[in-house]
Formats: C-alpha cells, structure tokens, sequence
C-alpha cells in the first residue's frame, strides 16, 4: 500500500497534489464534501457525508436513528456497533465514503445546542461507546470521522471561543475519547474543531494535532477541517491539517433544493444565500455570540494562497506530500485505488429494527410511582404540543429526511384500545438549517383547559414534552420551552395518572417532578419514536438506558454556572473546573442531583448478591452477581467506579471504570465479571505525565454514581 501511494504522490503535479487536499463542489450535489481525485492517475473522487444520527446526503434520505445520547444510554458497546455497521451500509448505499461522524466530544456544558450529537460527560463512557460505532461504520468499508477535536463543548461564539483548559483536564477528560478513536479504534479520520484551545485555532494547533495526535497516538489518517473551519494556509499546514473543507463558498456547496423532513415528494427550495447567511447570523446572535466570521471564498486557503506559499519557499513541498499521501491512503484503506465499493443496503427491514431497538433501549425511566407499565385496556390521553409527529433529532447538520416515522401519537394508538389527544400548548418550534419549519404551525385551539378535560377522563395522561436543541446555537436555559411545565402541572393536577414523556437533548427542570407518577427520557427517539415509545410504556420491552449525564436540579448546579466558564468573556471560555466535570463536580461540590449519572429504573426487581474484588496480573477484577426476583424481564448496569485516594493532587471521588449491561429473565441471576487496570486509577502529572499513585485506592461497584452496593479498598 505504501509503495503504491508513494508512486503516486511522485508522479502527480502540485496542482493535482492541492485537488487533493481542499473540497470541491460535487457534481452530484449528494455529499457534505467532495474531493474530485485525479481522473489521469485513476485516482477515485472520495464523498464524506453527515452522519451522526443517519445519513444526511443531500437531498436524499435514509434512516433517522436515536440521537447519539440515546445510543450511549443503552451502555451497550455491542449495540453501538451494530449501529455503527448499520450507518457504514446507508453511506455505502448512497455512494459515499467517509460517515463525519461519530461526536466524541464531552458534555461539558448542559446548555450545550449539539449535545444530542455527543455521547457522555464521562470520558469512558464515550470511548466504550464511540469506539465499537467507528469499529461498525469502517467494518463495512467506509471510512469513520472522529470529531471535533477538540474541546469543542458549546456553540456559542463556536468559531472563535477559546477552550483555556489544563493539560491535565484535557488528558484525563477532552482528549481520552479521540485517543481511545485512534489507538482502539483504528480511525481513518479526525475532524478539527472550529474554536481556539489555549489561544489557538485547533485547525493551526501543531501542539494538538502534530505532536498529540499524529506523533504521539500514531494517527496515519487524515485530519479534515471542519466546514468553513480553517483559518490559514500556511500556519494550518503546517500543524497538521490535511484535508480542508469544504474547499467552496456557501453558493456551490448547496444545492438549489432538498426535500422537506419527513415528506412524501417533492422538494423544499432553500432561502436565497442573503437570507441564508442573514438567518445563520441572527441565529449565533441570538445566543449571544457575534455574527459568522465570513465565509471564505474559493480558492480556499489550502488552493491558491497554499501553492503561492510553496513556490515563494514558505511552506516545503514536502509538507503537501504528506497530507496527499494520508488522502491516498485512506482511499487505498478503502479499496478505492482497486475500485472496490460496497453496495450497501438502506432502509432495510434490519435498520428499522435497529431503530427501533436503540431507542428502546436508551430510554431511561427516571422515576416510576408504580404506574408503569400501563395496562393494555387503560384509556389513555396522549397530551402535547408536538405529540403528533415524531422528534427525529437536533438541528443542523445531522438533521435525516427518514422514509418512514412514528409519532409518540400514532405509536400509542396502534398498541392500546382506546387513545385520545389534545395538544394543551402551541406546537415548539423546532430549529432547522436544512428544512425550515413553515409560517403558521401555531394552532389556536391548542388550550391547557382542553388538555385538563381529557386528563380528567381518562386512565391516565402520558404527555409529551420536549426541548428545541440545535446546531449554531445553545439552549438559553433548562427549562423546557413554551407553556410546557404549566401543561404538565395542570395534567397532573386534574389527572387520576400521569406520566411524562420527555424528548430532550440533554438536561432540564423539572419543577413538576414531585406532582407526577412517572417520567421517561427519550432523547431524540428518531424515526421509531413512537413504537418505541409503545412499547415501553406498554411493557412489551423494558425501558433499558441509564444516564449517560448529570441531570442538576437548576443549571445553577453545574461547574459552568458562571459567565467566566459558560459563554465565556471577552472570547474566553475558563475551564477552571479542571477535572471536575458532570458528576466529578457534583460529588466535589457536594451537590444532590435531580437524577445521579448512571441512573435508570427497570421494570426488573434486581437485587445484587456477592461482590467481590480479585487482584489480577494486570490490575483487578470485580465480580458481582445479579438475580431478578421479580416476575418481569429487564436490564442490569453494574458499574465500577475507581477512586484515586493515594493522589497526591486533587482528584474526582469516583470516576467511571467500567460497566456491563445484563438482560434478566425473572428468576435467573448471572455473575458479571469487569476488568480494572491499574492504569485506571492514573491522573496525570504535568511534569511527569500519566501517574498511578502508590498506596491505597478506592474501587466501588454501583447502579449510578450514587447508588452504591459495595465499596473496597485495593491497594496499588
């Protein structure tokens, strides 16, 4: 391979070498980028596509899965996989070859507009899940895109907020994930983030990109832009990045038109580009950054201003060469040099089970007062203001026009006798870059006082709620928008039961808790919204997620309560919390959480037998066995969490080590068996780099952060 890509690189032109390493337009106006290749030397063009939650080829439509939070609620890396496999097969089908995807960034900050993209405010936890989604996508010969790298934790001012964060806080927690991507992972692909870290733009970041993630983890893929994300032609080579995005000017990246989410035909024709770009600004403005910086024109920086500095003796050559040959051969990894391409499959019976599963497994009921799981005959009132049509995801870029949905409402209908709904609210606006929402969805007979009638005949009331989460821009607050917590209150009030079903991106209030008998998280469900949704609440599957982040009682809760730290001042965001990030924070801070991170009920009775702790050649084992003494299935997640109490520094009282999820039959009990290195109790030294302290250590096995069955001392 590499004798073949050095041929190559020796015998194409400067110019062809710099086709290679900026997009283009595509000339079938399918893919998020384009690299046209070099038709003389049958060097393939390469299509990257959106792909967080589904393939978003433009003007075209596949299957909208959950929302990545969803899928790290399952705790189930091999469920992760088969999602990964899935979206590697819908990107082969529509001809593209690079999935920008998956989000390995932490959950920093609850408000966070892309949250739903991302997986966890736990570093293992998001490495446990990202790796086997990558292992899954590239296993059906595509390459994956670990993004964005790195510290990319908010929207606001995303283009120029600078990360000031310690070394120590982005080894043991930003960076972990995307080192986890490249050295368990394999990686074709890194996608660089659009924000300064430490003063610098990651696209000119040599630090991070060159001697970090190239020099010192190994990466030999390719380091692409994010789009519009470059910053320089000369500082952005040489540190690292080699594939910039998209390469053109907002007119010829956009197609003239692109189908309206969740339409039978026909097209949505896209604002004229003033009103694109007047939309996008007012859109960062209104979260409190200043407009876009503007949208470079081609040539992009890595055309002309690059080639200019090659031949005046700024930048070697041979800087160019290296960049070609990591594009050449991520297509070689491929097959793409031989003209191999998978055919892929989309929207087949099996993804739509998929669907289906990952989000009945990533609901996690919070809290049940012996309501659920309802009755088949109970008559049910399905009450809010977007319960009619099913919640596919976030805005922006990993926006899916799925072929089919299921709306929570439609969902309840086919599975129990006799459902009735009322909206109680005007309809939440929901963000979309891609497909506009149209003028007039406001409906005036929506009423509180229509949604309290039906509650009070009824069985019970499951209302639906949910949040507005989008790329470009951060929730204001964790309140739930519009008239939503007075609907809820009211339904509760008037209601014999209520249920509340929420469809969030992350985090939010919940001054309501107390009033009502049960509440289930279902992210973004995707397409199979609500089936799954039936079937839970139903009985018919156990609602199997745990919480992947800390739900706080008030944002006032979490480390990124202050302006210094969240938007930031004067284009600096502090991260002056260090380590002490989602529940490493709230057990520092001594601060009770609404709902603990791991947290997750079942409709299984388990109880924990013995536990135990096993010193090993390579660290511990931890063994604990789980039976279930009720009369219903469901789902069991033991975590192991290490404390570092020998450090000799500050550090988390317990961090995430492990875990393993175990589906139980009534009756049965199993022995789950999880592995510790040594090497998890390490934090890391500035002068001496990664060190596990002598003495004595803390291993705790747990349902959630919180809830802990057993604790030990081990000695390291």
């Amino acid at each position: 391979m590499e004798e073949e890509v050095s041929r190559l690189v020796d015998r194409l032109t400067l110019e062809e070498k710099l086709r290679l390493i900026r997009g283009a337009a595509d000339p079938e106006g399918t893919a998020t980028g384009y690299v046209p290749g070099v038709e003389r030397l049958d060097i393939p063009p390469l299509r990257l596509v959106d792909g967080p939650l589904g393939v978003r080829a433009m003007g075209e439509r596949a299957t909208a899965f959950p929302s990545s939070i969803a899928l790290a609620s399952t705790w189930d890396p091999d469920l992760a996989r088969e999602f990964g496999a899935a979206l590697g097969r819908e990107a082969a089908a529509h001809g593209q070859d690079v999935v920008l995807g998956p989000g390995m960034n932490l959950i920093r900050v609850p408000h966070c507009g892309r949250n739903f993209e991302y997986y966890s405010e736990d570093p293992h936890l998001t490495a446990r899940i990202g790796v086997p989604t990558i292992d899954g996508i590239q296993s059906e010969g595509v390459a994956a895109t670990a993004k964005h790298y790195v510290a990319n934790n908010q929207e606001t001012n995303r283009y120029d907020v600078s990360a000031d964060v310690s070394e120590r806080a982005l080894r043991e927690l930003y960076l972990p994930g995307f080192r986890a991507a490249v050295e368990d992972g394999d990686v074709l692909s890194v996608m660089s983030a659009y924000n300064r870290v430490n003063g610098t733009h990651m696209s000119d970041h040599e630090r991070l990109l060159q001697d970090v993630l190239k020099d010192e983890w190994g990466f030999d893929g390719v380091v692409v832009s994010d789009w519009w994300g470059t910053r320089s032609a000369v500082a952005a080579a040489e540190a690292g990045l080699d594939l910039e995005m998209p390469g053109v000017g907002i007119e010829a990246f956009l197609p003239e038109e692109m189908p309206a989410q969740g339409a039978d035909d026909g097209g949505a024709e896209l604002p004229d580009l003033d009103d694109l770009e007047g939309m996008v600004d007012s859109v960062d403005a209104d979260a409190g950054g200043g407009p876009l910086p503007p949208i470079p024109e081609f040539p992009a920086y890595f055309g002309d201003p690059l080639r200019e500095a090659i031949e005046s003796g700024d930048v070697d050559e041979a800087v160019v060469d290296e960049k070609v040959r990591r594009v050449l051969r991520l297509v070689d990894r491929l097959g793409r040099l031989e003209g191999d391409a998978p055919e892929g499959t989309l929207d087949t019976p099996e993804h739509r089970r998929l669907a289906r599963d990952v989000a009945v497994e990533g609901s996690v009921l919070l809290a049940n007062d012996g309501v659920l799981p309802l009755d088949g005959g109970d008559s049910i009132g399905v009450i809010g203001p977007n319960a009619d049509a099913a919640k596919l995801g976030g805005g922006g870029s990993s926006e899916v026009s799925p072929l089919v949905e299921t709306s929570p409402l439609e969902g309840l209908a086919e599975r129990f006798d006799e459902v009735a709904f009322e909206r109680g609210a005007e309809p939440i606006a929901e963000s979309s870059f891609f497909n506009p929402t149209e003028d007039g969805q406001a409906d005036a007979d929506a009423s509180i006082e229509d949604a309290v009638a039906l509650a009070e005949s009824v069985d019970c009331a499951v209302v639906v709620a949910q949040d507005d989460a989008t790329e470009f821009r951060d929730r204001p607050d964790l309140a739930l928008p519009g008239e939503q917590d007075a609907l809820i209150e009211a339904v509760a009030d008037a209601a014999e039961r209520t249920v509340v079903v929420l469809r969030t991106s992350g985090p939010v209030t919940m001054p309501w808790l107390e009033s009502v008998d049960a509440v289930l998280e279902t992210w973004y469900p995707g397409q199979a919204d609500g089936e799954a949704l039936a079937a839970v609440l139903s009985g018919d599957a156990d609602p199997g997620g745990r919480l992947p982040v800390t739900f706080g009682r008030s944002a006032d809760d979490y480390p990124t309560a202050g302006e210094e730290a969240f938007p930031g001042v004067d284009g600096v965001a502090s991260y002056d919390e260090g380590v002490f990030v989602g529940y490493r924070h709230f057990d520092a801070a001594d601060v009770d959480p609404l709902f603990p991170f791991g947290h997750g009920l079942s409709y299984a009775t388990v109880e924990y037998g013995d536990v135990t702790v096993t010193e090993t050649e390579d660290g511990f084992e931890v063994a604990a066995t789980v039976r279930n003494v009720g009369d219903r299935a469901g789902t069991e997640v033991v975590q192991v969490y290490a404390g570092t109490a020998a450090a000799p520094v500050p550090c988390p009282e317990r961090e995430l080590v492990g875990f393993e999820a175990v589906s139980l039959e009534p009756g049965t009990e199993t022995t789950v068996r999880i592995p510790v290195e040594r090497e998890a109790f390490a934090y890391y030294d500035d002068a001496d780099g990664w060190t596990v302290p002598d003495g004595t250590n803390d291993l705790v096995v747990g349902r959630s952060s919180r809830d802990i069955e057993a604790a030990f001392r081990v000695e390291c």
